[in-house]
Order: C-alpha cells, then sequence, then structure tokens
C-alpha cells in the first residue's frame, strides 16, 4: 500500500487519470497512480473484447534524459479483462505472470545505460498504454488507453534537509512523528555527488537516514586520491544528535561495502551493518584515520578483466583473494566489530566475487568465535541491488575502470531479489536499531 498519502492527495487524482483513447477500453493502476517508487502495483485493463491480444507498454525518462521502454503481448480473459497479478505476458520484454515486469524490464535503446533516479524531489514519471495487436501479433494498432503515473521518493510528511555540517556534505531524511526512530547513514554511492533513492525511502518506511558524499559536490575536492575514516566519524555523530536518534546503523552498496565494514570495525557504537555485493579488503583507496594509514589498498589486476562482443568488460576475477598473505595490509579487521552484520552476495556478480568475499568473512568471524552476522545470497542476481521495481542494469559505465562493465545476473530474477531484499534490509535494521516495539513492519 502506498504510505503516508493521505486523502488530500485524491484532490490531485484527475493529473493521475487514465487518458482514455477509445470509449471503452480503461487502464487502471492500484491502489493509485501516485504511490512510492517501492509500492507494489497492479495493473488492470477492461473493456477489451473477448479474448482480445493487446500490447502493453511503459516508457520513462531518467534523470539524464534517458528514456527507458518495455512491451508486453497478453490476452484478456472471456470478459475482456487483464489482470497482470493474475495474467502472463505471451511475449515482449518478459514471458510469464510478473506483476512489476514493464517497470524492471525497461530498457534504453542504446547499451550500458544504467537507470539514473537520484534526485529524490522529483517522482519517478512512467507513461503506461494499451495497443491493438495486428493480425497474428505481426504489428502494432492504434492506442487504447494510456496512464501517467508519478512514483514518489518521498513519502508525506518526510522531512528533507541538506546538510553542511562542519566537513559532511549530504542530505538527512527524517519520517514525520515523534520518534524515536532507527537511523542509518546511507553510503549508496561511492561516485562523486550523491544518490538519494534509497534514502528517502528507507524514510518513508520508518527510519532517519542521512545519505553523503565523499567528494564532487559543494565545496569539496572534484576527486580524491585517500579515505578518511574521520569523515565518516563526523556524519555519525551529526546523525546521533538528531532530536530522533537512538542507535545507528549503515548501509552499502559495491565499494561503499569495504566503508562500512570499516566503519563498524575501528569506530564505536556500530549496532548494525548491511554489506551488499562489496569486498572484505579495502579497495580503489587507502584508508587513514587520525592522519595515519591504518589500511593499504588490495591491488586489482587489470590483465584478468575480460572483454565481450557488447563491448562491456567482466572484472570478477581481477582482485585477487583478500586472505593471502601478501594482501593482509588490506584486509579489514571486522572481528573488532561489536554489532551486526548482514552479508548480501549476488551469486551472478560480475563486478567481483562477492560471494567468496562472504565466505572469507564469514569463517573469520567463526574462527574468532563470533557469530554476529547474517547471510543472504541471492540467487540469479548481478552486482547492481537496488530498492526494487526498477529497470534492470546489465551493463553500464565503471567509473573506476573508465569503462562499461557487464554487473551479471538475469533481469526476472535480478528483480524478485531485490524485492527480497529491500524487505529483509528493512527487517534486519528494524530488529537491531529499533527503539520501540512501536515501528511498523517492512511493507512492499
Amino acid at each position: 500500500m502506498c504510505l503516508f498519502l493521505p486523502d488530500s492527495f485524491m484532490s490531485f487524482s484527475h493529473r493521475f487519470s487514465p487518458i482514455k483513447m477509445s470509449s471503452q477500453v480503461r487502464l487502471r493502476l492500484l491502489p493509485s497512480a501516485r504511490c512510492l517508487f517501492d509500492d507494489l502495483l497492479q495493473v488492470k485493463v477492461s473493456g477489451l473484447r473477448s479474448r482480445q491480444v493487446v500490447a502493453l507498454k511503459a516508457s520513462s525518462t531518467d534523470d539524464k534524459g534517458v528514456e527507458f521502454r518495455s512491451s508486453a503481448t497478453y490476452r484478456a480473459d472471456g470478459l475482456g479483462e487483464l489482470d497482470l497479478h493474475r495474467d502472463p505476458s505471451l511475449s515482449g520484454s518478459y514471458v510469464g505472470v510478473e506483476p512489476m515486469g514493464l517497470l524492471w524490464s525497461m530498457k534504453a535503446d542504446t547499451l550500458h545505460q544504467r537507470f539514473q533516479k537520484t534526485n529524490s524531489l522529483k517522482p519517478n514519471v512512467v507513461r503506461f498504454s494499451v495497443h491493438e495487436v495486428e493480425g497474428r501479433g505481426q504489428g502494432e494498432g492504434r492506442t487504447l488507453a494510456e496512464l501517467v503515473a508519478e512514483r514518489l521518493m518521498m513519502a508525506d510528511g518526510v522531512q528533507r534537509r541538506p546538510v553542511k555540517d562542519g566537513n559532511v556534505r549530504g542530505v538527512l531524511f527524517t519520517p514525520p512523528g515523534p520518534g524515536p526512530y532507527p537511523a542509518v547513514l546511507d553510503l549508496y554511492t561511492f561516485g562523486g555527488g550523491l544518490s538519494e533513492k534509497r534514502a528517502a525511502l528507507l524514510a518513508g518506511r520508518g527510519f532517519v537516514v542521512m545519505t553523503v558524499a565523499l567528494y564532487g559536490i559543494d565545496d569539496m575536492p572534484k576527486n580524491i586520491s585517500e579515505i578518511h575514516l574521520d569523515y565518516f566519524e563526523e556524519a555519525i555523530e551529526f546523525l546521533k544528535k538528531q532530536d530522533k536518534v537512538k542507535r545507528v546503523g549503515l548501509t552499502s552498496l559495491s565499494k561503499s561495502g569495504d566503508l562500512v565494514l570499516s566503519i563498524a570495525s575501528f569506530l564505536p557504537n556500530i549496532d548494525a551493518t548491511v554489506w551488499i555485493n562489496g569486498c572484505s579488503a579495502n579497495t580503489v583507496f587507502p584508508l587513514y584515520y587520525k592522519k595515519k594509514q591504518i589500511l593499504s589498498v588490495l591491488p586489482f589486476d587489470v590483465s584478468k578483466v575480460v572483454s565481450t562482443e557488447s563491448g562491456a568488460f567482466i572484472t570478477k576475477n581481477a582482485i585477487p583473494d583478500p586472505a593471502a598473505e601478501e594482501n593482509r595490509a588490506s584486509l579489514i579487521p571486522i572481528q573488532q566489530a561489536s554489532g551486526r552484520f548482514l552479508f548480501v552476495a549476488s551469486e551472478d556478480d560480475n563486478n567481483w566475487d562477492s560471494p567468496a568475499f562472504v565466505d572469507e568473512m564469514t569463517q573469520r568471524l567463526r574462527h574468532h568465535g563470533k557469530d554476529n552476522f547474517e547471510v543472504l545470497i541471492c540467487r540469479g542476481s548481478g552486482h547492481y541491488l537496488e530498492p526494487p521495481y526498477g529497470p534492470y542494469c546489465a551493463s553500464s559505465f565503471h567509473g573506476f575502470l573508465g569503462k562499461p562493465v557487464v554487473w551479471g545476473g538475469q533481469a526476472k530474477s535480478h528483480a524478485a531479489a531485490e524485492v527480497q531484499l529491500w524487505k529483509k534490509i528493512q527487517e534486519f535494521l528494524r530488529a537491531h536499531l529499533s527503539c520501540d516495539s512501536t515501528q511498523e513492519k517492512a511493507k512492499l
């Protein structure tokens, strides 16, 4: 269901009503065409002929101006109705019963594009449409119905506040109500700038969340050559000073996975850490604390990068064994951490061997007599695990390699993994950060 969307929003409903192209056909999104990005939607069509075959389409333009599109062919039931929760796609961008298939199967016309949605103030606008299919599915006829939907990043009542405090640069999202709420430092992206999507969506589910930049915004450097743990310590202290905050956790993805491991291992009072497809050693830049280097960089072997026919590269085997003796200076001492870990690895991660890193970390923790971790292996999914119901990304530009890379996974299984993971993240953080028993359960 849509959270924090009061009846007052219904006054805007005329903006999102079906645009009828036929006097009979009606296209609907339930519970509403205006909802949160991570809300499960029910797509329904009525007014078709009995057993009529039609094409359903979706299109959306990302923050960079790139258009993503999908199309699937369906057959109406005897009453001339379609329900994507019930009816299978016969052909197109996906097949089978996939209620959100029109969204996760959207692709750009050009290769190596990732759907960029980083600005929380702008909703994801999606145009859905129904089209006639001419003789034996050989072509498309006229448009029967259209619907413009808005998928919000921020739930009603969530406050967004830019942060420029000391050295910290980021954005803070706070849910409505008195709190206290579990708090999260979200390291969603490691490249320059900010991505607000996951932070904003988590705030809509009852978390105080701050996402921070390391470089590339405001008065920060355009590029960096080293990372200082002091910056995250300062960010956490700022987060803890907020009125509705008592306990703090961390979320990550890819390179920021090793950053949250270091934060949890070297800094006190981190109660929960979500590591997603990261590394168990420090990568890319040396890590400093109190002006002293505490971790060196795990080397990257360019000679083991594999090219593909699409022009994208596979980097999975370019990272050596972090536990090897020659790499010990980069290995993060997670056995020092007092909080809980959620290790999430995609089985088909082509960026690097995330499942192997999970094996190394869990064995090391057990060796030290610790069981403060949970593991989730996502079958058939690739590297970029994001909040659910966005377009699957098969390959895109890699900021550090400077070339497009293959992320791995299959669209259908990757989309299912994102739904499972989103629920698990909320449950894990709430279980280990919640301040009282009144917090709402994870919702999709």
